[in-house]
């Protein structure tokens, strides 16, 4: 299966929703100008025949933040190591599930 920038966005905009991110990128004020990035949002970059996951940046600015800092690279290894990111968040989250269920019986055996 080949893998495409349309299914690199979907991978991302699953990415966004599984974080509790808005998808939209940036922010527009009435008349339809940027006024700023949504700050953590993920988004696609394409560069160089490559493409990177970014993500905007804390401070209400336009800039982002290279996630794996590795620079662009082919969509296959890109959807790969994107699958792997929301993988491991969701082990995170079931281990912090775990510890706090943990915790009562952690705390009243001492």
């Amino acid at each position: 299966m080949r893998i495409t920038a349309k299914h690199l966005r979907a991978q991302i905009t699953a990415l966004n929703r599984h974080m509790g991110r808005d998808d939209k990128i940036y922010r527009y004020d009435d008349t339809g100008r940027i006024v700023g990035g949504n700050a953590g949002t993920y988004c696609l970059s394409g560069a160089y025949g490559g493409w990177a996951l970014e993500r905007m940046a804390a401070g209400g600015g336009t800039g982002t933040v290279d996630v794996f800092g590795r620079g662009h690279m082919p969509a296959r290894e890109l959807s790969g190591l994107i699958s792997a990111y929301v993988r491991g968040l969701d082990r995170t989250e079931d281990s912090l599930k775990d510890a706090a269920a943990a915790a009562p019986y952690i705390f009243d055996n001492q």
